[in-house]
């Protein structure tokens, strides 16, 4: 064998090795008498559901019949209520129970550790998908999809691509002027972030990220919170870089999304070809206007002061008390239009945050009935994370109970219709977690 050719098929080896690792022989789980939210729906429904494999094979109100010779795990649902996983359509799996300081600082091999801890402690809550807006999760990922670990399916950005003193550059002030023959900054060599500063730079991080499997891109469009250079009404990139990662994007089949706070960085992103904006705390009317006809996407976070712990610098918790004014005028406004909006939590640095995620879900109670919650969470999440198209890590449907929808279920002990905060309690209130047809808990 040619040494081109052996060094093809490692490639290959490297690349598909967890399709074939995750491969599994067809079982059957039948869940009985249980009152189903399918993610879409504003009424539930009385039913029966049959799971083939990873995917949802049949629902009845009526009873299924399975041949006597087929061997089948049988669920008595009592009545509860079952729904499909929760979705946090804005998620950083490295970033979220860590301070700042020991990521920047850390080994790699430590962060990962915590990451996967922390990441299945989100699974067991019963958030069996999110979509990463940000770090080096591709091997935190692959480790989930091998059964490694155990956590939510993964829409991975991979690294979030920031203008020098954007909302992603990490670097310390005595790092600059920016010297290329030194290297690369650590946060850009474990891929967190990648600095460009020209639609050419901008393009290459883009394909970057997606050679290494990227979903969907990240850009930083404005200023954010917790970064140290970026006051929060600056408006990052010109339209040409963004459009640059657009068109790349879309050669590849999927979008950007922009982390953008101002009606300027919002209306810039838009211009420039963007379908989902993340955060627009401190949009105004015209600029809801503006996203309604472009039919953009707005994933929004239920950013609500809840008092300074002393995590922020002064600096940044003035930024964060001005954003977090904006949040109810957001919210209005995006009822007001009917827009598409998407649930995320966008925890950062806040292990306790991090470990009690329903709680973010309960503060949209602030805005919206407990059904449009769950939906958001489910349906609305799922349709987001579809735009991925091709480029998405899983062929097949999520967010939803229907025919040959992946497998992703809850049940909880009563209707989350009814009591939501029983989000605030999974260990005692969720009963069932099943994930891409494996049953991982069972309290029934």
């Amino acid at each position: 064998m040619s040494k081109s050719i052996f060094y093809n098929f490692l490639l290959l080896l490297f690349f598909f090795h967890p399709l074939v690792s995750n491969a599994q022989s067809e079982f059957i789980i039948l869940i009985n008498n249980v009152e189903i939210f399918d993610g879409k729906s504003d009424q539930t429904q009385k039913g029966n559901v049959l799971i083939r494999g990873n995917k949802i094979d049949q629902i009845s109100s009526a009873p299924i019949k399975i041949p006597a010779s087929t061997s089948v795990t049988v669920i008595d649902g009592q009545g509860k209520f079952l729904m499909p996983g929760l979705i946090d359509a804005h998620y950083h799996a490295m970033f979220a129970s860590l301070s700042q300081i020991a990521l920047l600082t850390a080994d790699i091999g430590f962060v990962n550790l915590v990451a996967s801890k922390n990441i299945e402690n989100l699974l067991m809550n019963g958030f069996t998908s999110i979509r990463d807006l940000g770090g080096p999760t591709f091997g935190l990922k692959r480790a989930i999809d091998m059964g490694v670990v155990n956590g939510p399916r993964i829409w991975p950005s991979g690294a979030f691509i920031s203008q020098t003193g954007g909302h992603g550059d990490f670097r310390l002030p005595n790092e600059i002027p920016t010297d290329y023959s030194k290297g690369l900054s650590y946060a850009e060599r474990i891929n967190a972030a990648a600095i460009a500063d020209s639609p050419d730079l901008v393009r290459l991080r883009t394909r970057e990220q997606l050679m290494l499997g990227a979903s969907q891109i990240k850009l930083m469009a404005g200023g954010g919170v917790s970064s140290v250079y970026d006051p929060l009404d600056v408006t990052q990139y010109t339209e040409e870089e963004i459009r640059a990662a657009v068109q790349a994007a879309e050669n590849w089949g999927t979008y950007v999304t922009v982390h953008a706070y101002t009606p300027r960085a919002i209306q810039q992103a838009i211009r420039a070809g963007v379908k989902c904006i993340d955060h627009g705390q401190l949009i105004d009317e015209e600029t809801v206007k503006m996203m309604v006809d472009n039919d953009i996407f707005w994933s929004l976070q239920p950013f609500v002061d809840e008092g300074d712990k002393g995590v922020l610098s002064p600096e940044s918790r003035a930024k964060q008390l001005e954003m977090y004014a904006g949040t109810d005028t957001a919210f209005d406004l995006a009822k007001k239009y009917k827009m598409k909006i998407a649930f995320g939590t966008d925890v950062l640095f806040d292990a306790q945050k991090a470990a009690q995620p329903g709680l973010q879900l309960l503060k949209m109670k602030r805005w919206f009935s407990n059904i449009e919650i769950l939906k958001m969470a489910t349906g609305n999440n799922a349709e987001l994370l579809s735009m991925s198209g091709k480029r998405s890590p899983y062929a097949g449907k999520i967010g939803v109970i229907e025919e040959g929808a992946f497998a992703d279920l809850l049940i909880f002990e009563k209707s989350l219709v009814e009591d939501l905060n029983q989000v605030a309690d999974t260990k005692n209130n969720l009963k069932l977690i099943i994930k891409d047809g494996k049953i991982l808990k069972n309290n029934l």
